[in-house]
């Protein structure tokens, strides 16, 4: 039935009226609908994703199992590779975790893990924005929290960094902090997030590292910034006023060296490996099935890879954004130099899964869950074309995830699907 709605079903929309007035409701987000328009016009999809409550729950599993071996300091001690900067623990989580699936006939895969994941205010406004063109659809569609109510669990989830970095009460100044913010690709959902925090009687800027006043310890900032181990020297009096405590920071290095380093799946996808550590058996079958097989890429190991590079996929162990990540399949000679120079991991290939956007249309997907201190706040998904999740393919986008629960209405919204494609044909 799930399937057969995200390849049949195109009357649940986009209403982007009903998106541009969301986005301008509060008087400082005036030009944001503008600037989006402009900047990334790609950015939202025309349609959701539908999801099964068994895929959802999958996905919860797998996050609650890497959630219980992050825990264990066999783990953490096994993370060699961690910089001398994850040594240091602030206190706090680490906001807006992204635990990023596909999801084909086998269920849910989870691909990696990112620390700092974007999106996940502008799927709350995009969420309010959706809408249901038919009556069977209203009751259809049972979403995540209202976006007012994302809202306020995001405000009180930078509260509760600042608390478990030892502070009270809550900040007196917030700073969306990034390099040159203006040049970033999400700098729309920067200026979203100050404005959420100025609702909140919070002062927040958007600012660049160089422009932090780091000498007042009521600053909390919101790192958006991809050097994940503060070692470029742009960021050298961040680095050290985190160090010292004079300011809050997150998601901070330590969260990335114990979650985000595509290093760290090697392990939790190792069956022996997490014998060896006493996992319980269920949580272990849950990571090894649930999560794509990861190894690193290492001298020993080239010949063999190589052989089996189509089933494969190879990603740079610290990368982001899908930069220097390459399909097996597709690899040139050269190219895998530069892999066997680099610091790779090399994992199972895993198709992602399709969502149609018109009869003759089809584009690729994943699904983020965004989490926070283990739980999941909100599901999104990614439509695209191509091998990555670029945000820059016609119809394509940030989509919502639908979980219907009865299958009585899905049958009702597909027949009216149908009978609606017989009468323009």
């Amino acid at each position: 039935m799930i399937e057969t709605l995200n390849t049949e079903c195109f009357c649940v929309s986009l209403d982007r009226s009903a998106l541009r007035r969301a986005l301008d409701a509060d008087p400082s987000a005036a030009g944001e609908a503008n600037l989006i328009e402009e900047r990334c016009p790609n950015l939202f999809a025309a349609y959701p994703l539908f999801l099964s409550r068994p895929h959802v729950q999958a996905m919860a599993e797998v996050i609650r199992a890497v959630e219980a071996v992050v825990a264990l300091p066999a783990y953490r001690e096994a993370l060699a590779w961690a910089p001398p900067i994850a040594a240091f623990d602030p206190g706090a989580r680490g906001v807006f975790m992204g635990y990023d699936f596909h999801i084909g006939a086998g269920g849910p895969r989870l691909i990696e893990i990112n620390t700092n994941a974007g999106g996940a205010l502008l799927n709350a406004v995009l969420g309010r924005a959706q809408r249901a063109c038919c009556p069977q659809v209203e009751h259809l569609v049972t979403g995540p929290l209202a976006a007012d109510e994302l809202e306020q669990a995001f405000v009180e989830m930078f509260i509760a960094e600042w608390r478990a970095s030892g502070r009270a009460g809550r900040p007196a100044r917030i700073a969306i902090v990034d390099d040159s913010p203006p040049e970033q690709f999400l700098y729309p959902e920067f200026l979203l997030f100050a404005q959420m925090f100025r609702r909140a009687g919070l002062e927040a800027s958007v600012l660049a590292p160089q422009e932090l006043r780091l000498d007042d310890e009521s600053l909390l900032v919101y790192n958006r910034l991809t050097d994940f181990a503060l070692d470029q020297p742009a960021h050298a009096a961040l680095r050290e006023a985190y160090m010292a405590g004079r300011v809050v920071l997150t998601p901070h290095p330590r969260a990335h060296a114990l979650y985000a380093d595509k290093r760290n799946l090697s392990l939790l996808t190792d069956a022996d490996q997490l014998r060896a550590w006493g996992v319980d058996p269920s949580l272990a079958r849950t990571l090894t099935r649930g999560i794509a097989r990861t190894e690193r890429v290492s001298p020993e190991s080239a010949a063999r890879l190589w052989e089996a590079r189509r089933r494969l996929f190879f990603k740079p162990a610290t990368g982001y954004g899908s930069k220097a990540a390459y399909r097996g399949e597709k690899i040139t000679r050269r190219v895998w130099d530069e892999v066997l120079a680099g610091d790779y991991v090399a994992q199972e290939f895993v198709a992602p899964g399709v969502r149609r956007i018109g009869p003759e249309q089809a584009m690729k997907v994943d699904v983020r869950n965004y989490v926070y201190d283990g739980s999941v706040q909100l599901l999104a998904a990614r439509l695209y074309q191509g091998q990555t999740t670029n945000m820059r393919t016609a119809g394509g986008g940030f989509a919502p995830v639908f979980t219907p629960s009865e299958s009585r209405l899905v049958k009702q919204v597909l027949d009216t699907a149908r009978h609606a494609t017989a009468r323009r044909a």
